[in-house]
């Protein structure tokens, strides 16, 4: 039987990690935490978390290890190598990836997992930074129902939509169909307002007008601001979308399904990111059409 608290393993401390680690030890849960750059987690640790200085021994020390990193060859490098997480987790552990990966990586996970003893989960995520910093995010995930039901006390301290979508991979697909619709929401808020200002409106007046009405959505209320102020830190990097959009798209072609509306999004982000954007947020589309004035 696992204690209550469990103790858990952090891995990943970026935009969103850093947010998501510390409303876990706000929660009470005991925390040890890893990052590539250690200096990220200090404030952390002088909050109470235990430091670890590789992905294999923080899981070592904890009853449930979440992570969530940056790309699937990173995910791969957490879990699957020599020492990694898979290896070194306790029998009857948690283990629970929250980065956009892939759906069969996902699963490569579970089934080595499986041989161990050690129970698995797929969680991505989406509400991007905001959502990570207030504790608003929706959860996709995939995997046996049983460690689903013993994660979600977990999971809902990070955010209140928590939902289970099927078998293992499965978290993994249904933030593909996420990332899908926010790629032609983005393209939508971006042109309507690159529109507004070529014809003479004040972008803002009608950003403001319409965002009230049915054209409203969650990127137009939160990234239309940013976009207008000429914000374009990362909620969410464009690299990373880049990413996703990829995944979604090959995801898709492996299904003889035909996305349009996702290739040309996928196009533009990949120009965004060839001149110099991959390190700005997703609002950053907006300056391929500003560029043009």
């Amino acid at each position: 039987m696992t204690p209550w608290p469990p103790s858990i393993a952090f891995i990943g401390l970026g935009v969103m990690g850093h947010s998501m680690a510390g409303h876990l030890l706000d929660a009470g849960y005991p925390l040890v935490v890893h990052n590539r750059t250690a200096s990220k987690a200090q404030d952390l640790v002088d909050r109470g978390a235990r430091w670890a200085s590789s992905p294999g021994e923080a899981a070592r020390q904890a009853d449930i290890t979440i992570s969530i990193v940056g790309y699937p060859a990173d995910v791969e490098q957490v879990y699957l190598s020599p020492g990694g997480v898979v290896e070194t987790a306790r029998p009857g552990s948690l283990i629970i990836d929250m980065t956009t990966s892939t759906p069969s990586l996902a699963q490569r996970i579970a089934q080595e997992a499986e041989k161990r003893g050690v129970f698995s989960l797929d969680a991505p995520v989406s509400g991007g930074d905001v959502g990570a910093r207030e504790a608003k995010l929706t959860i996709m995930v995939g995997g046996p129902d049983e460690a689903f039901q013993r994660a979600l006390p977990v999971f809902r301290v990070m955010g209140p939509t928590v939902t289970l979508m099927g078998g293992h991979g499965a978290g993994q697909h249904a933030k593909m169909a996420n990332q899908i619709a926010i790629a032609g929401t983005m393209l939508s808020v971006v042109e309507s307002l690159a529109y507004a200002q070529r014809v003479g409106l004040d972008p803002a007046v009608v950003h403001s007008a319409i965002s009230a009405g049915s054209a409203g959505s969650w990127s137009m209320s939160n990234y239309g601001p940013r976009i207008l102020k000429g914000d374009f830190a990362p909620g969410f990097y464009v690299k990373h979308f880049v990413k996703d959009l990829r995944i979604a798209l090959e995801e898709a072609s492996a299904r003889d399904l035909e996305l349009p509306g996702l290739d040309l999004a996928k196009r533009l982000y990949e120009r965004l990111a060839a001149e110099g954007g991959a390190e700005l947020g997703t609002q950053a589309l907006w300056t391929l059409y500003s560029a043009a004035e």
